[in-house]
Formats: structure tokens, C-alpha cells, sequence
């Protein structure tokens, strides 16, 4: 590895970070971890891949920064509060020292802001390879109320945290494919791309309403079509109730064409819930409360697939690279 041997990088740059016992300070191979009496242990695990993932270019510390960030969501979507993680890194040979000083620091800042420790994990050089980055992340959550994508019930409705679809065009923004709404406008968007805002205190909150429960990654479309196949349910939303923010409402204005791509680009890392209908008000309550707004976007019911129904309740076909008049299958 460009930046130093192994055992270089663990010693002066990841050891720092581990400050839970149980990581020893990466002296062993291993940490040891144990819940505290009447918790369950989340466990969750994400890999990224420059090209894939992130851009060769992105700042190594926002490179960092999501790669944490999109494990804590997976924890948040299972009403867990995060406590640690392991990392692996494969690098390609290329990043030297400053790189990697960048990228330990990226995860010491959203170590400080979560409340997390480095507990473990490896390091290895692959000249002519991509980099690959890896983290397996844990949390806590009271016995019995950790929710999931299967626990779905007929009847629910459907909620989503924040707002959909700025990742989405802060990716075409950074690429190049869009432009023209601004520095301001644009610079929001590609942050929202770079570094995502897992939605921790959320789940942790809607812990006691919350029935079925998935993250935003792959975009709500895809997303929602996991729920309703893991939960055995059909899941309908309703396009005009999807929150998007003004940024986003600016872009579509401009080009009608990327509601598209905010429905099914990805990289959103909000939370997608079902709950009774009885609890929705105590759930916005506690959104309130929490600093980060919740809406309801549609319902569960018996049957199978997803379906997007337009202002007039019409349902709209939904392809791979947007919809049109009809249903998502059930398993795409």
C-alpha cells in the first residue's frame, strides 16, 4: 500500500479510532463485544466500490464519511443504535499517505458525531485493483422491538422519512449530466450525494410504532419493491405525496423528465416504514420532535407488487428507468 506497510496504517492512523475495550486497541485479530441485559445486537455490513459507489475523485474523508454512513442507515432501518464497526479496506495501490490520512480522519469525525468506536478489521494492497472499502457495523436494540423489511402487516400505511431524490440528481450534477440550476442549488445536491444523513435518532424513535422497515439505498421504487415481496403484501404509493425538496421541485420544473430518476436513482438513505394507521399521528409527533419530517406516501394491502398511482389515483407503469401506466411486478 502506497501509504505504508499494514501495520504502519493500523498503528498510526486506525488505532486512534478504537477507543471501545473492546477493540484492544487492534492489538489482536479481534474485539470482543457484548450487549448489555435485555438488548439484542444489530449487526449489518455495506461494501463500496470506487467507480461503483463513489467517484475516483470524491474527497477521501466524504469517501469515509458515506461508507459509515450507509451502514448506520441499515442499523437505523432496523431501530438500532449503532456502537461500533470493522473495517476493511483493498486498496489499489495508488493512495499514498495523505489519502489515507484524510480518510481516518472522515471516520473520526462521524465516530465523534455517532458515538462509535473502530473495533477491528484489515488492510491489504492490490496493485491495478479498484479500491474496495468494507464495513460491518453494530448496534443495540431493546429486546423484541428491532423492526425489518418482512414485518409488514395488511393494513399499514406507508411513511418516509426526509426527502427523496437529491442524491439522485447530485450524482447526475457531479457527473455532468445536469446544470444550469445554480451554484447554491447544485452544491446541495451533490451533498446530499457525497454524504448521506442516516437517519439514526428516526428509528430509534419510531422504535414503538414502526411494524415493517427498509433504507432507502437502491431508490424507492426498488426499495419499496423489497418491502412489499419480503413482507408477502402489495404495497401502493402515491406519487404527488412523495416529498421532494424545493432543490429537487427546481430541477423537475426545469426538466420533467427527472422525476424519473428521483423515484428510482438511489442513494437517498431515508427511512421507508409501514405502521398502523392508528399510530400515524403519534408517528409524526415524534418525526416532529425529532427534527426530521416523516410522510405518508401510500398503504399496504393484501396481494403482491408495487404500484405508483398518479394524482388521480391511476396507476402508473413503472420500468428501469422510470413508469408509465401499470404495476411494478411483484420481485423487481
Amino acid at each position: 500500500m502506497s501509504g505504508g506497510d499494514e501495520f504502519t496504517i493500523i498503528r498510526g492512523l486506525m488505532a486512534p479510532l478504537a477507543h471501545h475495550p473492546g477493540a484492544r486497541r487492534l492489538a489482536d485479530d479481534g474485539a470482543v463485544l457484548s450487549a448489555p441485559s435485555g438488548m439484542d445486537l444489530a449487526v449489518t455490513k455495506d461494501m463500496m466500490v470506487e467507480g461503483v459507489h463513489f467517484l475516483p475523485d470524491d474527497p477521501a474523508d466524504l469517501v469515509a464519511r458515506k461508507l459509515l454512513r450507509a451502514n448506520l442507515s441499515d442499523l437505523a432501518a432496523m431501530g438500532a443504535e449503532p456502537c461500533g464497526y470493522l473495517l476493511g479496506l483493498a486498496s489499489d495501490g495508488r493512495r499514498q499517505r495523505p489519502w489515507l490520512e484524510d480518510f481516518a480522519h472522515g471516520l473520526a469525525r462521524d465516530q465523534e458525531e455517532y458515538g462509535i468506536s473502530l473495533l477491528g478489521g484489515d488492510t491489504v494492497a492490490s496493485e491495478g485493483g479498484l479500491l474496495t472499502l468494507s464495513i460491518t457495523a453494530f448496534g443495540e436494540v431493546p429486546g423484541g422491538m428491532s423492526f425489518a423489511r418482512d414485518m409488514a402487516r395488511e393494513g399499514d400505511v406507508v411513511a418516509v422519512t426526509g426527502t427523496i431524490g437529491d442524491a439522485a440528481l447530485g450524482l447526475l450534477v457531479r457527473t455532468g449530466a445536469l446544470h444550469g440550476l445554480g451554484n447554491a442549488v447544485e452544491t446541495r445536491l451533490v451533498s446530499r450525494y457525497r454524504l448521506p444523513q442516516p437517519r439514526v435518532s428516526s428509528g430509534v424513535a419510531l422504535r414503538r410504532v414502526v411494524h415493517g422497515a427498509i433504507d432507502i439505498s437502491d431508490g424507492l421504487l426498488a426499495d419499496a419493491a423489497h418491502l412489499a415481496t419480503a413482507s408477502r403484501l402489495a404495497i401502493e404509493l402515491a406519487v404527488e405525496a412523495i416529498p421532494l425538496s424545493e432543490d429537487v421541485r427546481c430541477a423537475i420544473r426545469r426538466d420533467p423528465a427527472l422525476r424519473d430518476r428521483t423515484l428510482t436513482g438511489g442513494d437517498d438513505y431515508e427511512l421507508l416504514v409501514t405502521l398502523s394507521p392508528d399510530d400515524v399521528v403519534c408517528a409524526l409527533a415524534i418525526a416532529g420532535q425529532s427534527g426530521v419530517p416523516l410522510a405518508v406516501i401510500g398503504r399496504c394491502h393484501r396481494g403482491s407488487g408495487l404500484t405508483l398511482l398518479d394524482g388521480q389515483g391511476e396507476p402508473l407503469e413503472i420500468t428501469d428507468t422510470g413508469w408509465r401506466h401499470s404495476v411494478l411486478a411483484d420481485g423487481c
